[in-house]
């Protein structure tokens, strides 16, 4: 009671005094979060980061001890966050590794694999770069002109996307690791919800979740330590922390993904009513509490005629994207060397 008599007094005289204090010990107050409002000093508020981080693990039970995980690893602030408390908290009760995909973009992917394997061999974790060039025959630099020339195809982040979860679900298997990890925060959640019901796509809106996925044959489930955490307190954590990481700029084929409407629409409304998107992905829990189970309802899955992946139809995802530039006879006109599209622009989420 002492302790919390003497730091409500000091909130009391600085809010008079000065700069805003710490709700934990009075000092100056370092991060202010409006949704609260909390105000912390990078001391506690680091130690709030990491609690929420440990909560929302058990809270979702993502994972059990002993229970290999495979952290994706862009080498951006969230995964490179993930990574380093995982291995704080984790490392001794859980096998972690990482697995960097290089997507081929020139003058940026290759720096930010740079800074994601850097951290690893800082922390002492194992660490696999695959790439698409290797597994796929086509870059991202080689996608985008293609994908301007035939409108039809396409955007380049559908195509990445769907290349990328191929990549890591095929890769946690074969490097038998029982849950894949991924660097998704709250901002992420919330834009995935109001795409969904914007898109009018149940399927995806009912599977999303701190732990996303399927537990079925053929996929590793995916798991969200930073489910509930802010993007930019991510930022804030690592800038604290002295965390290094890749934030130079954000992928210079961005600017196609219909995501970026839905993230500035959500900033705004976060701007004028703190908690909007804490609100919103507790919605979306709430009413995916309330959807009747259906037992006994499997997907008809099956392997890949391509690559072996699990897939409802002939081929999956990935295969079919690339099938669709084979049909165009678009790989013959392929372009590699350094990109052509999209000056360097800064991460605007990251740098406000």
């Amino acid at each position: 009671m002492a302790k919390a008599s003497k730091a409500s007094a000091l909130r009391g005289k600085k809010a008079f005094a000065g700069p805003p204090a710490c709700d934990k010990c009075g000092e100056k107050a370092a991060i202010t979060l409006a949704y609260g409002p909390h105000r912390f000093c990078e001391k506690h508020f680091s130690s709030f980061f990491e609690a929420r981080f440990r909560k929302t693990i058990r809270k979702y039970k993502l994972f059990r001890p002993r229970e290999k995980l495979l952290v994706a690893l862009s080498g951006g602030k969230d995964s490179v966050v993930t990574l380093h408390l995982l291995h704080k908290f984790y490392s001794k009760s859980n096998p972690i590794e990482a697995l960097i995909i290089n997507e081929g973009v020139g003058g940026y992917r290759d720096l930010a694999v740079g800074a994601a394997a850097k951290n690893c061999e800082k922390l002492g974790v194992d660490y696999r770069i695959v790439s698409f060039e290797e597994e796929f025959g086509i870059t991202n630099d080689e996608l985008m002109p293609l994908i301007l020339k035939n409108p039809g195809l396409g955007g380049t982040c559908a195509f990445c996307g769907a290349m990328r979860r191929s990549l890591m679900n095929r890769y946690a298997k074969e490097m038998k690791a029982k849950r894949l990890v991924t660097g998704h925060n709250l901002d992420d959640e919330a834009q995935s919800v109001v795409m969904n019901v914007f898109n009018n796509d149940y399927d995806k809106f009912v599977r999303a979740g701190a732990g996303a996925g399927e537990a079925a044959w053929g996929f590793v489930k995916r798991i969200k330590p930073l489910y509930e955490t802010p993007e930019k307190e991510v930022l804030a954590y690592a800038s604290f922390n002295g965390i290094r990481h890749y934030s130079e700029e954000c992928c210079p084929y961005s600017w196609t993904a219909k995501r970026n409407e839905f993230r500035e629409m959500l900033d705004d409304f976060e701007k004028r009513f703190p908690g909007t998107k804490y609100s919103i992905v507790r919605f979306f829990e709430s009413a995916k509490s309330k959807l009747p189970k259906k037992k006994g309802e499997k997907r008809d899955l099956a392997a890949c005629g391509r690559c072996g992946e699990p897939t409802e139809r002939e081929l999956c995802g990935a295969c079919l994207q690339i099938e669709k530039v084979l049909n165009k006879g678009a790989l013959k006109e392929r372009r590699g060397g350094k990109r052509k599209f999209g000056a360097k622009k800064p991460c605007r989420p990251t740098r406000e």
